[in-house]
């Protein structure tokens, strides 16, 4: 029997949609895995299902059988099928985003004592004028410590001190 132009059409609109559906299904496969891997303490901060809650906590159960946890994920990608995703993303997001901000915190405080240690008096100074709750004599006997821990190329217990102090007294 022969088939006219639209049975062709419609029949490669099908296997189109069947292969979408695949495409979708290894996302959510691969999705569920990153939650799988996710600490337990990070998974509590995400707004899960009490259904997802319970497929993780039986994925903790079975990490070490490589056969049950990919049949498992299959699960998972099956429950987050059914699942809105976004709210679920968006906080993954704040979590990464937060350690970023932390990274970004931490290299400038690093960036400020080099500052200090190289050019002394006229950065403590500024760096005084700007945050008034850092108390001058200590700030300076840091400064002066770290620096001499710097010209004699051991960067230690002073080096650490003074960059504690910072991070305690910088807000960005």
């Amino acid at each position: 029997m022969p088939q006219s132009a639209n049975d062709i059409d419609e029949l490669e609109e099908e296997l189109l949609s069947k292969s979408e559906i695949k495409r979708e299904m290894h996302r959510l496969q691969d999705f569920g895995l990153v939650l799988v891997k996710m600490s337990k303490h990070q998974r509590s901060r995400l707004p899960l299902t009490d259904e997802l809650k319970d497929a993780m906590v039986l994925a903790d159960k079975i990490t070490n059988k490589h056969e049950a946890l990919r049949r498992h994920i299959r699960h998972i990608a099956k429950i987050l099928s059914e699942t809105d995703l976004e709210p679920i993303k968006q906080a993954m997001d704040v979590m990464a985003n937060k350690h970023q901000q932390e990274s970004s915190k931490f290299e400038k405080l690093e960036q400020m004592r080099d500052e200090l240690i190289e050019q002394g008096s006229e950065s403590i100074e500024a760096l005084l004028a700007k945050f008034t709750t850092m108390e001058r004599q200590k700030l300076r006997q840091l400064v002066r410590q770290a620096k001499k821990e710097h010209t004699a190329e051991k960067t230690g217990k002073h080096y650490r001190d003074l960059f504690a102090y910072l991070k305690e007294h910088v807000v960005f």
